[in-house]
Parts: C-alpha cells; sequence; structure tokens
C-alpha cells in the first residue's frame, strides 16, 4: 500500500552525461533528491508536534494521523525496498498501513536522525553527513571525535553544532539504549529531552508502554539492530533474523497501545550491500586532494587550494562509470540538503562528491571502524533513500 502522495513518482532532477576517454555517454539513472517539502522523514515531528497537528499531511497514515497518543518508532536501516523484498519475514510490518517517503541527503545516521527530531533539513541543521569538516578537520558526528581529539565536546561543542532545539522545544520521552544517553551526539540533536533508556531490547515496549499509560501523546523511540547487523554481516541469514526479531519487537509495541493510541515506524535510510567492492580513488584524483571527509558511498574530496575545477574533471573521467561525480555548487543548486544552506554549513561540504551510483564504497584510510563494513548506505539510490512511514493501533 502507498500513501498519498508517493515520492516515487517525483522525476529527480537533472542530465547526467560521462566521458569516458573520448567517449562522451549517457547515464540512464539519477540521484534522487530527497523530497523536503512533501513526504520526508523531516516533516514528521511537525505533522505530529507542529501548531498544524490538527490538519497533518496526507501523506501521515489515516490510523496515525487521527490519534491522541503516537510512537514514532525509528528502525536504524531499515529501508522500504529490503521490507519489500522480505514480507514473508516480517508479517507485523507488512500489516501495517502506509508506504515509503524520502529520508535526506545525504542518507546517513548522523544527518537523518537529526532531521528527523528537529524538523529541519540537513542545510538547515548543519550536521550534513557521517564525517564532516570543521575548520580544517574531519569531525566523525557519531562518536564526535577527530584525528586530535578523541573526545571533541570541548573544542566542537554539540549544541553549537546543531543549535536547534529537537520536537519543536517540547520535552518528549526518549527510548533508546541506555548507553547512548550522554553520547555528544545525543547531546546534539536529542538535549532537552527525557531519556528513558533500556539495556535489553525486550524492555522497549514495556518503557514505551510506561509512558503512553502516564498519558505523554508522544513517545520517541529508537532501535539500531538492523543496522549494525546489516553492516557487519551483509544481506543473509543474520540479517532475515534481526528483520524477524525486529517485526517481533514492533509487535510488543503495538500490544501495549491503549485505545486511541498509534505506532509510526519510519527509518532513517536504507542499505546497498557493498561487500568487498571496495574503490581506491585514481592516483590522477588523489594527488588533487588536500583530505576527504563523507563515508563510502558519498565520499567529499576536499581540492588543494586552486585545484577545484581539476578535481572535478579528473574525478569524473576516472570514477563516473559506477558514481555521480558532483561539485559543491551543483548539489546546492539542486537543493540536495534543502532548499537553504547557511554559509557556515556549506563550509562544511567539500567541493567534490563521489555520490556511488553502483554497488561500490569509495575508499578513505582516515575512515576506518573496528571491522570492514558489508551492507553501507550514503547516496541516493532507491534502495537506500526510500524508507517506510508505516502504521498500525493496538
Amino acid at each position: 500500500m502507498v500513501v498519498a502522495g508517493d515520492p516515487r513518482s517525483r522525476v529527480s532532477r537533472g542530465a547526467w552525461w560521462v566521458r569516458v576517454g573520448q567517449t562522451v555517454r549517457a547515464v540512464t539513472s539519477a540521484p534522487i533528491i530527497p523530497h523536503y517539502r512533501g513526504p520526508n522523514v523531516r516533516g514528521l515531528i511537525p505533522a505530529f508536534l507542529g501548531p498544524s497537528r490538527a490538519a497533518r499531511p496526507d501523506w501521515i497514515p489515516d490510523v496515525a494521523a487521527g490519534a491522541r497518543q503516537v510512537v514514532l518508532l525509528v528502525l536504524d536501516g531499515l529501508g522500504w525496498d529490503q521490507l519489500q523484498a522480505r514480507r514473508h519475514l516480517a508479517p507485523t510490518l507488512s500489516a501495517m498501513v502506509g508506504g515509503p517517503i524520502t529520508t535526506v541527503c545525504p542518507t546517513t545516521t548522523a544527518t537523518a536522525l537529526t532531521s528527523i527530531a528537529t524538523g529541519l533539513t540537513p542545510g538547515e541543521h548543519g550536521l550534513i553527513g557521517y564525517r564532516i569538516d570543521v575548520g580544517g578537520e574531519v569531525l566523525n558526528v557519531l562518536r564526535w571525535s577527530t584525528e586530535s581529539h578523541h573526545d571533541a565536546r570541548r573544542v566542537h561543542e554539540p549544541e553549537r553544532m546543531q543549535p536547534f532545539a529537537p520536537f519543536m522545544g517540547e520535552r518528549v520521552p526518549v527510548v533508546s539504549k541506555i548507553e547512548l544517553e550522554r553520547s555528544a551526539f545525543t547531546a546534539a540533536h536529542l538535549r532537552g529531552s527525557e531519556p528513558d533508556g533500556w539495556r535489553v531490547v525486550s524492555n522497549l515496549p514495556v518503557v514505551v508502554g510506561t509512558h503512553l499509560r502516564r498519558g505523554d501523546r508522544f513517545v520517541y523511540a529508537y532501535y539500531d539492530g538492523i543496522d549494525k547487523v546489516a553492516h557487519e554481516r551483509g544481506f543473509g541469514a543474520f540479517y532475515d533474523a534481526e528483520l524477524v526479531a525486529a517485526d517481533r519487537l514492533v509487535a510488543d509495541v503495538i500490544a501495549v497501545l491503549p485505545p486511541g493510541a498509534a505506532v509510526v515506524v519510519t527509518a532513517d535510510h536504507g542499505q546497498v550491500h557493498v561487500g568487498e567492492r571496495i574503490v581506491t580513488p585514481d592516483a590522477a584524483v588523489s594527488k588533487l586532494v588536500h583530505h576527504a571527509s563523507g563515508e563510502g558511498r558519498f565520499r567529499w574530496l576536499h581540492a588543494r587550494p586552486g585545484a577545484g575545477t581539476e578535481l572535478a574533471a579528473a574525478a569524473a573521467a576516472a570514477h563516473g562509470e559506477v558514481a555521480w561525480v558532483v561539485t559543491r555548487e551543483q548539489t546546492l543548486d539542486e537543493q540536495w540538503f534543502g532548499p537553504v544552506v547557511s554559509p557556515p554549513v556549506q563550509a562544511r561540504l567539500g567541493d567534490v562528491a563521489l555520490v556511488a551510483r553502483d554497488e561500490v564504497s569509495f575508499h578513505d584510510p582516515a575512515d576506518s571502524g573496528p571491522f570492514e563494513l558489508v551492507c553501507r548506505h550514503g547516496s541516493l539510490t532507491a534502495a537506500e533513500v526510500y524508507v517506510p512511514l508505516i502504521a498500525a493501533t493496538g
């Protein structure tokens, strides 16, 4: 079932041409630019907590639009395409009412969760990627660390990096892992909320039910299991088992809903199975790059002084077969991050972006973790951009 205003009917802007040697060929696919003014994750909080909530947009499922109490449950990493391919494993989710909406650009947790909580586009709130350039050094937003600072909150204060209050300024219960409560990223995008953390996932529905019985009209809940398994194990038996478990979790949340309450399930992004298809930027490109930011499927290249134009041409020639190669100016003109991107936020972007079109990831030796990621996200393909917006009552 598809909600009104299905974003899949929107045609992405821009014509794409790739030069390979002396040949110029058309690329039939284009990046899917998020539908910020319509069905998009940034519109959820304004719809449920804003002054116009009595007239919620028509892309909000009816069972949620009329609910007296709403639980917004974010299942990190559950894309619409992945859910549709495995409907038989998720009977609860599959029976819910709704359809796909778009997430934000880039399709990454740090940016999308901030847009969900604040109701703002990435260009407005400023956490415009997983790893962003801040004054010449790269800040890992989820870890809130730089190369020189394991804990960078003193040099890059979370409240200054992202100055906008979440949840329209209301003190909303936030039900997520207890160890996330004191993180710098939480301070950046969830400050002022009422944390009520869980240590084991079976507690999540219990905590949600407590707040609903208390009379809270809106509860925000977050679960990251699907994303974790996809990153570490990829698609396959482990992913399928995790989706089954997440479906049971949703059923348990539905079971605690009192009359007149609804649960709304969405996600921050989808996933692409990359595996070992890692692309090292071409030597002709690397010599023009001062440093990189972003992430594997949305890799920002920061040019050496005066090399921006040359870098864009070299990157397109070397990697246009597998990626959309775009300049910062193009992303701004086409409103990839929303219609407004302030100069301080623009300064956090690179000069040229390698936005993976194929199932590949662009390597950066400074961007590493405890293990190689199997599934990845960040780009603007359908598998990453479209996420569920589905709802149910008890």
